[in-house]
């Protein structure tokens, strides 16, 4: 058998593909510049800066061709798959130049008519819009999820243009992610919605995003929910019709809508419950022919997920509370941000070396990171706002100051738990 396998490999090509390094171009929203015009600048501008060291954001420009037309050029996704900023010689790498301008309306609302009453049955984005913006940075998460997303719905563009026959290899485009609440998993499906978005605007015109309200389908006449769920899914396959768009179905708190039919059977579940699983099941198997239609589903209590459903997830990813070490980086971009008008100038500098470099001001925040294990993201991102708001309530701050009182709100939150446990 090991002979065997040594034989295949060496039978195999040894093929070494360069890196592939992604550059989003955030273009101006009054800008009537060509595309063809800002690549060229923008290959102008990475030609003089060969060498960069992990992402990398250009915000100002020598060039004023630039200045009037360009928002921001950022080096992005470089650490997805890397636990530290390694330097990057773009003359040796493939560049993918992403353009993109941002959508500045905000949601519109789908309703479905049922009886004597308007529904509104979900909230629709076009992408990528402003909303979003710097979402997916936001994120931070201890594992390659990230990382796992985008891989998984480039091969399934890449197995429905080489025409894949999808009854001897199956995929759904259904995406699940479970775990417990307040980790940032419908705004991650919102993040990766707009990051496809920009990463394949060169493939399709612009984005869509349809969040159905799960709850909103359940009508107060129990007979009718089923079909208010093929209703809606009629007006996503109208979407999908265009093939310019890139279409992305997001169902959040999906158990609401596929209840197990065990349940139903059983007799603790209406029988209308049947009906929109059976509804939901179907319309999927429908639209998963499309092979620019995306569906992003999360859960808190996946054990209450129709098996049916979840056998249709081509992805399961859990996503679980932060570690001290994505705390840490939680709480840092939440310095560098209020550094930019709370924190004092003459610390500026010293942020930035504040992760590598062993210092008080490092061991002090690594302390805080320690102790707030257990919180959720959602919480983490509260925090400097109510440390700034019980124990400051100053313009300006010292980093030093800001993490005293970052402290002394961690230790509250926990305090505040025992008192609603008990």
């Amino acid at each position: 058998m090991d002979e065997a396998v040594g034989d295949l490999k060496q039978a195999l090509p040894c093929v070494v593909e360069a890196p592939t390094v992604h550059v989003e171009v955030h273009q101006r929203g009054g800008s009537t510049a060509r595309k063809e015009d800002i690549k060229l600048s923008v290959w102008k501008l990475l030609n003089r800066h060969n060498i960069v060291f992990g992402d990398y954001a250009w915000v100002e420009f020598d060039e004023p061709f630039l200045t009037r037309n360009v928002q921001s050029v950022s080096i992005v996704d470089t650490e997805l798959k890397v636990k530290d900023p390694q330097p990057i010689d773009l003359s040796s790498c493939n560049i993918a130049l992403h353009i993109f301008q941002l959508n500045e309306d905000g949601p519109s609302s789908e309703n479905l008519e049922e009886e004597t009453e308007n529904i509104i049955a979900a909230n629709h984005w076009v992408l990528p819009a402003a909303e979003f913006h710097g979402l997916w940075d936001s994120l931070v998460y201890d594992v390659e999820v990230k990382s796992h997303l985008l891989d998984y719905v480039m091969t399934t563009l890449l197995f429905s243009d080489k025409k894949v026959d999808s009854n001897l290899i199956t995929w759904n485009r259904v995406v699940l992610l479970h775990g417990p609440p307040g980790t940032g998993k419908t705004s991650l499906c919102k993040a990766l919605a707009q990051k496809l978005t920009i990463r394949l605007s060169s493939r399709y015109r612009y984005g869509q995003l349809v969040e159905i309200n799960s709850h909103s389908l359940f009508s107060k006449w129990f007979s009718e929910s089923g079909k208010l769920v093929t209703k809606m899914f009629q007006k996503i396959q109208d979407l999908i019709d265009d093939k310019d768009a890139l279409v992305f179905v997001l169902i959040d708190e999906v158990e609401s809508l596929t209840a197990a039919r065990s349940a139903c059977r059983a007799g603790t579940e209406p029988s209308d419950a049947i009906r929109v699983v059976n509804a939901v099941l179907t319309q999927i198997d429908q639209i998963k022919r499309h092979s620019n239609v995306v569906i992003l589903t999360t859960s808190n209590i996946t054990e209450k997920i129709d098996v049916a459903f979840v056998d249709r997830a081509d992805i399961r990813q859990y996503v679980g509370l932060p570690s001290m070490a994505a705390i840490f980086k939680i709480y840092l971009s939440c310095l560098e941000e209020l550094m930019k008008q709370l924190l004092t100038l003459r610390e500026l500098e010293m942020i930035g070396f504040i992760e590598n470099n062993i210092s008080k001001l490092s061991l002090f925040l690594s302390e805080i990171s320690r102790k707030s294990e257990g919180l959720s993201g959602r919480v983490l991102r509260k925090l400097p706002f109510l440390a700034h708001a019980l124990y400051i309530q100053a313009p300006t701050v010292t980093i030093e100051g800001f993490l005293q009182a970052l402290s002394l709100v961690v230790d509250r939150q926990f305090e505040e738990r025992k008192k609603l446990s008990s």
